[in-house]
């Protein structure tokens, strides 16, 4: 029996992205549904998953319905110990937790000024002073990671892991936008971003056209690289 996933937009919807890959990723068996996050039918879509609002929603295969992509992390990685979700040394596990949760509660001026869009990349992008202390933690953050970890480069603790998952909607952002980060954490976010999962997610996100187009900004574009 496959876990039934609820998403909203594959362009735009970065925490669908999540609620993606941990399933893809780790090989456990969904379906998945779309929800008119932008055509006005969300609420309708999602009346028989309520109290859940706001994808990704899950639903097991006994039927349990869970709301909120940390329980959802948390749900899979307790129902499939063997998948490895999060590393298995209990201080990288700790940390990766923790930056998973970071994400999921912070970086409001990342995700406010640059919105997840996966067709271009915006060239002349001013970063705010806000999102540059947004970037300057997350660098932090991943630093730390890689200290608990020992990898000084790969993934964030060797093996991919449920931080990844968090973390591939903030690389993202770092490619659309052109924001300046480290050399190492360019590196991080090529790797994330030219996985042959989120290249498939990112090739059905062009399936799908806008009219008008969400969060378009006035400045020019360019094709999408990873440099």
């Amino acid at each position: 029996m496959a876990y039934e996933l609820y998403i909203g937009d594959r362009m735009f919807s970065s925490w669908s992205l999540r609620g993606w890959l941990m399933l893809e990723k780790f090989s456990l068996p969904h379906t998945v549904h779309m929800v008119g996050l932008y055509s006005g039918t969300m609420a309708d879509d999602m009346a028989h998953l309520a109290p859940a609002r706001l994808v990704p929603a899950l639903r097991t295969p006994e039927g349990t319905v869970i709301g909120e992509s940390l329980a959802i992390a948390e749900t899979l990685a307790e129902r499939h110990p063997e998948a490895g979700l999060w590393p298995s040394d209990p201080a990288q596990r700790a940390t990766a937790r923790w930056l998973a949760a970071e994400m999921a509660a912070g970086f409001g001026a990342l995700r406010g000024s640059c919105p997840m869009q996966l067709a271009h990349v915006y060239e002349g992008f001013q970063v705010p002073p806000a999102v540059q202390a947004d970037l300057e933690r997350i660098e932090t953050l991943f630093a730390h990671a890689r200290k608990v970890s020992g990898h000084s480069s790969g993934y964030l603790f060797g093996a991919y892991s449920l931080a990844d998952v968090f973390y591939t909607p903030v690389a993202a952002r770092i490619a659309g936008y052109g924001l300046p980060v480290s050399a190492e954490t360019r590196a991080y976010c090529k790797l994330l971003l030219s996985d042959p999962a989120f290249l498939q997610w990112q090739r059905q996100a062009h399936e799908v056209s806008y009219d008008p187009e969400p969060y378009a900004m006035d400045l020019p574009r360019r094709p999408w690289t990873l440099d």
